[in-house]
């Protein structure tokens, strides 16, 4: 009965990662139907129900919530210690597709910290490209950025994103009441990623920062870019104000090298993961990405 337990836990940890049961049965190689009744034998088991059912899919109830953050670094540490005991000589790969702007100001930072915990896996990184292909299946794990809810169903938030604008403190200079004056930000220069992800009009992001602070301004002006670090290096120079995503800041406003004058807003958006080989390797590896993106996030 305790081995039934604690698969019917393992099952509730697995359907917590998606949106819905549908992608969620696609990962364990079931029907939705069958996940759906074993979901509905555990709750029985538990007492208490796990998910809340609703439109777009499914999400965690407060109790199930509390299950899932109790047990699920216990199960991170069995896989681990399997991965440890089961690993052979041969070096592992991971074909990992994201975009430059992540890559260079995200992930390549923290990689060191992965290779020292898992020393033979080896992750062959690709940001060729301002956008992810992800309907490609030339790549293992991919993390593209995108609006919420995301296009696939079956992909997994990794990161939720909010916008910063930021600036050099000489441009700053020129426009100190920026936070007061609402006429001042007609006077700015602005600073895009013209390619937030497929589709998104080039002056999206600032579009929405705009409405969402009821300013009326032309955000369609100034220079546009295809990486968003692109924009932020052009802010760093003085020539504008941009909208810094807060996954990609370092440490420019802590070194002076930029100033942000007003609060984060969410953005609406955030980084996904997109599973197309599902192995111990692979899943070891997200694990890692959850952890840095909760450290980032505190």
């Amino acid at each position: 009965m305790k081995s039934a337990l604690l698969h019917g836990i393992n099952l509730i940890c697995i359907v917590s990662r998606h949106h819905s049961l549908t992608s969620a049965a696609r990962e364990l190689n079931l029907t939705t139907g069958a996940v759906s009744q074993q979901l509905q034998a555990i709750e029985d088991r538990l007492g208490f129900t796990v998910f809340e059912r609703h439109a777009r899919g499914i999400r965690l109830t407060e109790r199930g919530k509390k299950l899932v953050d109790s047990v699920n670094h216990h199960l991170a540490a069995i896989e681990e210690n399997i991965y440890q005991l089961t690993r052979v000589s041969d070096s592992k790969e991971i074909r990992l597709k994201l975009t430059p702007s992540l890559a260079f100001k995200w992930l390549v930072p923290r990689l060191e910290n992965f290779q020292k915990q898992y020393p033979d896996i080896q992750i062959h990184t690709f940001a060729e490209g301002a956008l992810v292909d992800s309907e490609s299946r030339d790549f293992d794990i991919a993390i593209d950025y995108g609006p919420i809810p995301y296009k696939f169903a079956e992909a997994e938030l990794l990161m939720e994103e909010s916008l910063l604008p930021v600036m050099s403190p000489s441009y700053y200079a020129q426009f100190p009441d920026l936070a007061e004056n609402r006429a001042t930000w007609k006077k700015t220069t602005l600073l895009h990623d013209a390619m937030p992800w497929h589709g998104a009009p080039k002056d999206y992001e600032w579009l929405y920062w705009a409405s969402q602070h009821e300013l009326d301004f032309n955000t369609n002006q100034g220079h546009f870019f295809n990486r968003t670090d692109m924009a932020m290096s052009a802010a760093e120079a003085g020539v504008g104000i941009a909208l810094a995503r807060m996954a990609l800041l370092g440490k420019e406003v802590e070194q002076n090298r930029l100033v942000a004058p007003l609060k984060p807003i969410k953005a609406n958006a955030g980084y996904f993961i997109i599973t197309h080989v599902d192995n111990p390797h692979t899943r070891l590896f997200k694990h890692w990405l959850r952890e840095q993106s909760v450290l980032k996030a505190g």
